[in-house]
């Protein structure tokens, strides 16, 4: 133990820790803009800088360690000087137009430049330049970038795609996309994670919501919207609900009152998804087809996407199911078009979710097969968009009653709504294996061996004498780690699930960012659960409106017809490939151009 005195109040810490560690021991706050505790802790901000008795110069204090008899001074004349010289010189290079930015209320920035009293910058605004798609899922404006590098670490450390590298130098320094490319030509996975951690609003989603309000203001058209699981643990936060009054029938209270005329719950086609992939999953397995590696779960865009550019020669073993918001669109513009006697090109089709990849995976020839050339779903909005949306509205919806889905595509069971947890779609499609290979229900909480936030978890179930071996990973680099394993035969598996977002969907890139940069995965995740034990239905296939679209409709799982509207092809699509393939394929070239 190390005993320092921080602002004249003494403090006892264990040696190791960081002087920001142990002010915040003391009850004492020193603002940061940079620092990520174990992975950004660069002091790049300088904002976390203060005085140190009989040093010369400041310090920061988000990765300097304490000593005996430390004497630390955080708001001394010359560190709260050396603080706000700083804060204006990162004001200088910041578009400071708050009033337009999806960040305002919420910006590190913004709170650290008012509490320290800015009211005008000495320093003459010398924005960069730069210019970004607007059609990509995730934007970039250089001219809010404080180069904080929390994209770059965040993105090259947990996610091990590197995507972001810092460019230039001097004052001309700022993050661009590494080795000079354009970011539709990077390996991007679209996990949203670099918007999450992002202190500013210099990355975000692709708003989409001036789509939303055409569409509802569109006579002609019929407005169906989807709610994904992980949603309902996670939307009041920004509107500064208590999540007891957070619900998931509240938001759909809210979404009626914006003018939506049919409203659903994604958990309806996450039973659909494990209905069709625990048959696809057995299927599989009993023909011999998992010896050599596993079936991998298809339900994370992001997860998708990272297999296709990194290890492409795995993607025959992804599971062909689609997602449950492309089955759930598909099954409205097919069997719910014909129920309500309208034409599937009327419906628009827009679905609320945590989730960044999922605007990409709305348009990667995703198709209700019937008609051809209709996509399943038209319009996808992350979390924060909709939140900005009821905003906009000026709903209050703390006074709203709850309100219940419509029928028929309404009804969802816990092992649906777990879904949006790490671990959640193998212990929901398991639960329905489980059943159709023994005949009975095992217990609801016979596979909770997969659940957690540990990146990489494994576990063997014992499925009437048959052995399955599972593994469930979060977080992409997690996932390279499972996948090199896998390939270097050290690991066997039967079946794989991967989320690309730590903690999974409800992790996930398009979900509210907490001020503090707290992970919240965890805490939204053991809602999740609970809402699982709460519910009437714990299995898929005990789903009554999944039992009546099979009869009415699909006929079975797998049949002709589920093949055609529920499956895909993910050859029917590209992704760039990682520049570790590229090199690989110039090299091979070379070789074989030098043998000829």
């Amino acid at each position: 133990m190390v005993n320092v005195t921080i602002n004249g109040i003494a403090v006892r810490v264990p040696e190791g820790t960081t002087i920001m560690e142990a002010a915040a021991k003391a009850g004492i706050t020193i603002p940061s803009l940079c620092y990520l505790k174990e992975i950004n802790e660069i002091g790049a901000c300088r904002v976390c800088c203060v005085e140190v008795e009989g040093e010369s110069r400041l310090v920061s204090s988000c990765n300097n360690l304490v000593y005996e008899g430390m004497v630390v001074y955080t708001n001394s004349p010359r560190a709260r000087q050396a603080r706000r010289i700083n804060v204006e010189l990162l004001l200088s290079q910041h578009d400071s137009t708050c009033a337009t930015c999806v960040r305002s209320g919420n910006c590190k920035l913004q709170h650290v430049a008012n509490d320290l009293g800015i009211l005008r910058n000495p320093y003459p605004q010398d924005l960069p330049k730069g210019l970004w798609t607007t059609t990509f899922p995730l934007f970039r404006d250089p001219k809010k970038c404080i180069k904080c590098m929390r994209c770059v670490q965040y993105c090259e450390k947990i996610q091990s795609l590197g995507i972001w590298e810092m460019t230039g130098s001097g004052s001309r320094a700022t993050i661009d996309v590494t080795y000079n490319r354009r970011i539709k030509e990077a390996d991007c996975a679209l996990c949203g994670q670099c918007i999450t951690h992002c202190p500013v609003g210099a990355l975000r989603e692709r708003d989409d919501t001036s789509e939303v309000l055409d569409a509802l203001a569109d006579p002609d058209k019929i407005t169906v919207v989807q709610i994904a699981p992980a949603v309902r643990a996670a939307w009041g936060e920004s509107l500064g609900l208590p999540r007891e009054l957070a619900t998931v029938r509240r938001l759909a209270a809210a979404l009626r009152s914006m003018g939506f005329d049919y409203i659903f719950d994604t958990t309806f086609s996450a039973d659909l998804t494990i209905m069709e992939e625990a048959a696809e999953f057995l299927k599989r397995f009993t023909a011999g087809e998992l010896k050599e590696y596993p079936m991998f779960t298809s339900c994370c865009p992001g997860w998708v996407r990272f297999l296709k550019s990194q290890y492409p020669q795995l993607v025959p073993y992804l599971s062909t199911a689609k997602s449950p918001q492309q089955m759930f669109g598909a099954v409205t513009k097919s069997y719910f078009a014909e129920r309500i006697g309208v034409p599937p090109e009327k419906i628009c089709c827009v679905s609320i979710m945590p989730c960044l990849a999922k605007k990409a995976e709305k348009n990667g020839h995703m198709y209700v097969k019937q008609t051809d050339s209709i996509q399943d779903v038209d319009i996808a909005l992350t979390t924060r968009e909709m939140d900005r949306l009821i905003r906009s509205e000026n709903i209050n919806v703390s006074s709203l009653p709850e309100a219940e889905f419509d029928s028929p595509l309404g009804v969802g069971s816990g092992a649906g709504v777990i879904f949006g947890a790490t671990g959640g779609v193998m212990e929901a499609a398991l639960r329905t294996a489980y059943y159709s290979v023994v005949g009975t229900n095992p217990s609801p909480d016979a596979f909770r061996a997969v659940r957690g936030q540990e990146g990489w978890r494994e576990a063997e179930f014992d499925m009437n004498g048959t052995v399955v071996r599972c593994a469930v990973a979060s977080g992409l680099a997690n996932a390279r780690h499972l996948i090199e394993a896998i390939l270097a035969g050290q690991a066997h598996y039967d079946f794989v699930e991967v989320m690309a977002c730590p903690g999974g969907c409800v992790g996930g890139g398009g979900q509210p960012i907490p001020f503090e940069q707290s992970e919240q995965a965890e805490i939204r995740g053991e809602l999740l659960y609970k809402l699982d034990r709460l519910s009437p239905l714990r299995y898929s296939h005990e789903n009554p409106e999944i039992k009546a679209l099979y009869d009415q409709y699909l006929g079975e799982p797998l049949s002709e017809r589920a093949e055609d509207l529920l499956h895909t092809d993910h050859n029917s699509w590209t992704m760039p490939l990682s520049l570790r393939l590229q090199m690989q394929d110039t090299e091979d070239t070379t070789i074989h151009f030098g043998e000829n």
